[in-house]
């Protein structure tokens, strides 16, 4: 049997002695089980489950969402200059039956308008419809008799701009392009929507834009597992509106080996009206009950504890480790000595 200094024995019982303290339960290891739900300052009225859910309230729109804008009404404001990306409507009479003039155009980056192979190209960038359809005509007259030419716009280059999605930057705005940004954050879908056409309204005539969320990005959840000395795990998750607590432990793979069934929801409020709702994951998943199957609100912490003897098992072992290589190494050197001493010929004067 190993006989150990007096110091080393006294290293064992103070680490066996912050084993068994940790086991009971102590807080500064486990911390409290949730109590009933509650909250600082007031009751809560309603806590909604999964069979009585509730509507969130408008949207407010934060970074980083994306918005999905459509343009459903964009006319330039006179005097109009036909600018690259432009799609105009080109009418042409008295052309070549083989090559007719009918249809969209699109105007190049370099305000070129082409015609087609047996026609060339026109420059009618920054020209009025007017002067597009004189610029046009006198082009076509190269090898045409009498060319009647109709240019009409038929879509603003402005409109691929404004049209699509439109990450909201750190700083709340979205940018459409050569229409500058637009300050959104903090209003909802409706007002959003007024913002940038009231912005528009410097560059259009009365523009109509269709406005909605793409990507819920700034309403989260978290799902945080306690890792029984291992570290905890935490998880950010967007909030569709429909999530329950079964849907939150869906989406981590369910309880790991390191988690006990002790969970609850730690739910901040703006009115400083903290909740703590626990959760009965025993009547949840074995049985039918929907009572502590909450649904899931905007900045909920859905909190999944730790089993308590695979902590106190991590515990020690981190206590015991670096006694266990101190006296390994020592064990090492004293049986190396004499291993030393016992062949032929060793020195005597070893320790």
């Amino acid at each position: 049997m190993l006989h150990l200094p007096s110091h080393r024995r006294l290293a064992f019982a103070l680490v066996t002695l912050v084993a068994l303290f940790g086991a009971t339960g102590c807080r500064t290891f486990w911390g409290n089980d949730p109590v009933p739900a509650k909250c600082v300052g007031g009751c809560p009225t309603y806590v909604p489950t999964e069979k009585n859910m509730v509507s969130l309230p408008p949207y407010v729109i934060e970074p980083p969402d994306i918005l999905l804008i459509d343009a459903l009404r964009i006319v330039p404001k006179e005097p109009f200059h036909i600018e690259p990306l432009d799609v105009l409507q080109v009418e042409v009479e008295g052309t070549k039956l083989e090559q007719p003039i009918r249809g969209l155009y699109l105007i190049e980056p370099g305000g070129m308008l082409n015609l087609g192979p047996g026609y060339g190209k026109v420059k009618v960038g920054g020209l009025s419809l007017e002067e597009a359809a004189a610029a046009v005509n006198k082009q076509l007259k190269r090898t045409l008799s009498n060319p009647q030419v109709s240019v009409t716009l038929n879509e603003s280059g402005g409109q691929q701009q404004i049209t699509g999605e439109h990450l909201i930057a750190p700083d709340g705005t979205i940018n459409l392009g050569t229409y500058g940004q637009v300050y959104v954050a903090g209003l909802t879908i409706q007002q959003a929507t007024e913002a940038v056409e009231k912005h528009l309204e410097q560059y259009l005539e009365a523009p109509l834009v269709a406005v909605d969320v793409y990507a819920y990005n700034s309403k989260v959840y978290y799902v945080v597992t306690e890792g029984a000395g291992f570290g905890d795990n935490i998880q950010r998750f967007p909030i569709t509106g429909n999530e329950t607590v079964l849907d939150a432990v869906s989406l981590v793979q369910g309880l790991s080996r390191l988690s006990s069934k002790r969970i609850w929801i730690a739910r901040p409020a703006p009115t400083g009206c903290d909740q703590l709702l626990p959760v009965k994951w025993n009547d949840i998943v074995q049985g039918a009950s929907t009572c502590t199957n909450y649904q899931v609100l905007p900045g909920d912490r859905i909190f999944i504890a730790q089993d308590h003897m695979i902590a106190v098992d991590s515990f020690v072992n981190k206590m015991l480790n670096p006694f266990e290589r101190i006296f390994g190494t020592t064990l090492l050197g004293a049986q190396t000595i004499q291993n030393i001493r016992s062949l032929p010929g060793a020195p005597t004067g070893l320790p």
